[in-house]
Order: C-alpha cells, then sequence, then structure tokens
C-alpha cells in the first residue's frame, strides 16, 4: 500500500486506512445531498452524474488515496478505508430476498457510486441482479450453499464477471452491517504475491488460451454474452511480470492437462497469500478486479433482519470500450 497520509492506520485485517471524525461527517453531508432535491432513481442517469460532480467535493486525502489507488493498487490490490458513514440509525432491516438491490437514494448509495465516479464509471450487467449499479450482498432463507452473493456458505476465489468481454476493473463493496458473529470474512489474493510461488511452467500454462470460463450463478442458468460461443482464454494475461487475472474457481475449467495441473497450482498460491478482511460498519473496500480474486468465509445468518448486509458496485476505467454493449450510451450492459 502507499503511505498514508492523513487518517488512522489499523490492522490489516481490519481498514488500511481510516477517515478522521471530521472528514467522515463531511461525506455524509455530502452524500445527504444526493438523497434530496427530487425523485432521481440511483440508476438514473441524473443521480449518476450528480454523484460524478459531488466526488470532487469530498475531503481531499479520500480522493488522493483513492487516486493513488487507481494509478497502482498496491501489493495486494485492495484498499479498505474505514470509518465511513452509512447512517446505521436509518438502515431498514437488512434484505432477505433474491436479487436484492438499492434503487432509491440513500447515504451508502451516494457513497458508492461518488467513489466509483472517482475510479472511473459506475457499470452493471443487465443479467445479474436487474441490471442495478447499486447492489446487496445479503443471506438469503433457503440460499444458505448457493455459490453467490446470497449464500452464506464459503465462496471460492474469483475475479468478478470474467466470462464477459467487459469484465469490471474495479469491484467497491461498502459495509452496512457486520454479521452476527463477527466470522464472516471477505478473502482477497493478489496475483503481484501469488505470481513468485508460481512455477515457470505453471506459469507457461496460465498465459495459454486453454481455459474456458463460464458465467457465474448470479447471471442465472443460460446466459450467454454476444460472443458467438465462449471461447478459450488465458487465466494471466498482459505483462509477464505483472499480470491480470480472469477466473473463477467455480466455473473455470482447464481444458488440458497441463492447464490442470497449473489451475491447481494458481489455487494454491492463492491460499498461501490469502488475507481475510473481517469488516465492520462504515468499511470500504476496493478491489482491483484485474489483478486480484476474491472470496468469502462461511458465516451463520439469523434472518432477525440485522444479519451482514454489504453494497456493491462495479467500476470501469473505460466506460467507451463497451459501448456497443450498452444501449443508449448507459452504465448497464445489456449482453
Amino acid at each position: 500500500m502507499p503511505e498514508m497520509t492523513h487518517g488512522t492506520p489499523r490492522s490489516p485485517v481490519a481498514a488500511d486506512w481510516e477517515l478522521d471524525p471530521a472528514d467522515a461527517g463531511a461525506c455524509e453531508r455530502l452524500a445527504r445531498t444526493l438523497c434530496t432535491g427530487g425523485h432521481d432513481q440511483v440508476d438514473s442517469p441524473e443521480w449518476v452524474a450528480r454523484a460524478r460532480d459531488a466526488w470532487e467535493d469530498l475531503p481531499l486525502p479520500l480522493r488522493r488515496e483513492v487516486s493513488r489507488f487507481r494509478r497502482h493498487s498496491g501489493p495486494h490490490g485492495t484498499l479498505v478505508i474505514g470509518g465511513l458513514p452509512v447512517d446505521q440509525a436509518a438502515l431498514p432491516a437488512t434484505p432477505t430476498v433474491l436479487g436484492s438491490v438499492q434503487r432509491r437514494p440513500s447515504v451508502p448509495a451516494a457513497l458508492l457510486t461518488m467513489v466509483a465516479c472517482g475510479l472511473g464509471e459506475p457499470l452493471a450487467y443487465l443479467a445479474e441482479k436487474s441490471g442495478a449499479l447499486v447492489q446487496d450482498v445479503v443471506p438469503v432463507p433457503g440460499q444458505e450453499t448457493f455459490h453467490g452473493n446470497a449464500g452464506s456458505v464459503p465462496l471460492s476465489f474469483h475475479t468478478e464477471n470474467g466470462f464477459h468481454p467487459h469484465p469490471p476493473d474495479y469491484v467497491v463493496f461498502l459495509c452496512l452491517r457486520a454479521d452476527h458473529d463477527r466470522t464472516a470474512g471477505m478473502r482477497v489474493a493478489g496475483i503481484r504475491q501469488a505470481l513468485p510461488l508460481l512455477t515457470p511452467a505453471g506459469r507457461q500454462a496460465l498465459f495459454a488460451a486453454e481455459f474456458i470460463t463460464t458465467p457465474p450463478p448470479s447471471f442465472g442458468p443460460g446466459t450467454t454474452t454476444s460472443e458467438p460461443a465462449v471461447e478459450p482464454r488465458p487465466v494471466l494475461s498482459g505483462a509477464a511480470e505483472d499480470p491480470d487475472i480472469r477466473m473463477a474457481q467455480l466455473v473455470t475449467t482447464p481444458l488440458t492437462t497441463r492447464a490442470t495441473a497449473a489451475l491447481a497450482e494458481f489455487g494454491r498460491a492463492c491460499e498461501a497469500t490469502a488475507r481475510t478482511l473481517r469488516l465492520s460498519p462504515g468499511d470500504l473496500v476496493i478491489i482491483d478486479n484485474r489483478v486480484t480474486v476474491h472470496g468469502r468465509t462461511a458465516f451463520q445468518p439469523r434472518y432477525d433482519g440485522a444479519d451482514r448486509w454489504l453494497q456493491r458496485t462495479y467500476v470501469t476505467t473505460d466506460l467507451r470500450r463497451s459501448r456497443d454493449h450498452r444501449p443508449d450510451d448507459g452504465h448497464v450492459l445489456a449482453r
């Protein structure tokens, strides 16, 4: 991580950096301005435009750290900022239905959207959570074993939407509530830590187009992209010394013997270098989806209205490159 110039450092299992109370108050006041003065929905172009302008008015220390992270996401490919306001006193019960999203303006949604605009542009996929820009990550009754954001069993390592021609560059999470037992952990592992543990043969295989990644369960059955067929891709691409990742342990299939061995080797390297982030309300996590995989430990939901609740948004640094997938130049990829 770059040297922090403002705020309070904390343990690496919590936040890397924490907002001063005065700056947190300034963030809350600014977020509330996005929740008043109209009937805009979170997904509307007007809301995003207001959030984009409001980003420039957030406290300088916060903007500086996000800007530095955008230039280089550091050895772990994650940035965790604590102390953001989530308006806990006004939070409703944790949602318990499939496909839950945040359509109405709120302080957490405003913070997520402003940070997304600081990193690039918010992005969503029509086939996932109905294309909402701000999505709830909550346990859902009956979905305990679901391998996705509605489940509470362990979630294996993955980059977000690596099957798609235009995966997000960043994934941003904001913790609104922690789980009751404080056992749920977000697991992250970056290629910059894992790469030195790979053998030369393993690296060579991971750079070969010998893997197929299909849509995750959160996209529903039968989801396809605009591509005529799912074509083999490498797990690693780009610079040999600092590659990008596209991989999801659940839905990435190796096509050759050496690819099978290399994918298992990569999984072991991720396990050996992984960190577990146990989030508290007000913790914001930015994951560089190009170089970092993430997952989740198991936890026990109670379905009493006070379960673990994260909100999530995706970010692209170049909205233009997906123009042919976005009707009316919006923020939702329709195919």
